[in-house]
């Protein structure tokens, strides 16, 4: 029998991976982390008082990714404020609107003026995303603002209070509730008196003031 040579099969090389498909898999986000996960876990570390302060490293590390990944969902620091501030807004809004609706006059501003305050309180980090005016130009801004705003002229309409007028007690109720909720938030009340009823005859204060206010109407 004649003898034969078995040719020695070469080892079987690795398959190299295309760079393309190496690539496509290093920017496949984690799963379940989107633009609306990672502005709300922003909003939560804004209003951590044990936090240190809310960068994108620390973001980052919180929602268990690294910092570039997080530019997939928002446009860097810049970017993730406009998104907790527009949130802020609206839910806030949404809050005190809530609490106003099916209420006139009286109950209206006692129920609003306590939404704004117990979301003011639960959310001490974002409240202050909720005062600033809008950025011209920005019609999503804009559009919260708005929305906030008219909540009070609707309640303010109660009074028959409307155009410069429904414009002068806006601001005055603003910056009453917005004072005593600034001052509480910041810890600046440390007299041994109830906040409570503080907070309850500031209310009082503001109903009486809004009810003889200068082209305000009778109450029936």
């Amino acid at each position: 029998m004649p003898a034969t040579t078995r040719r020695r099969s070469s080892p079987s090389r690795p398959q190299r991976r295309s760079s393309r498909s190496s690539s496509a898999a290093s920017t496949v986000p984690r799963a379940g982390l989107d633009t609306t996960v990672v502005i709300e876990r922003a909003a939560e570390m804004l209003d951590d008082p044990r936090g240190e302060g809310l960068s994108l490293a620390a973001l980052a590390t919180s929602l268990g990714v690294k910092t570039p990944s997080l530019y997939k969902h928002v446009d860097g620091m810049p970017g993730l404020q406009r998104g907790m501030m527009l949130r802020a807004k609206a839910t806030f809004g949404a809050a005190i609107g809530g609490a106003a609706i099916g209420r006139s006059r009286e109950d209206a501003i006692v129920a609003m003026s306590f939404a704004y305050r117990a979301w003011a309180l639960a959310h001490p980090g974002q409240y202050a995303l909720t005062v600033r005016a809008p950025v011209e130009g920005d019609a999503e801004d804009e559009a919260a603002s708005t929305a906030i705003v008219d909540v009070i002229f609707a309640v303010l309409a109660g009074y028959g209070l409307r155009g410069s007028d429904a414009v002068d007690a806006t601001r005055f109720l603003r910056s009453a509730i917005h004072g005593f909720v600034a001052l509480e938030t910041s810890g600046g009340f440390g007299l041994p008196v109830d906040l409570e009823r503080s907070f309850e005859r500031l209310v009082g204060s503001v109903v009486t003031a809004l009810s003889n206010w200068t082209g305000a109407e009778a109450g029936g």
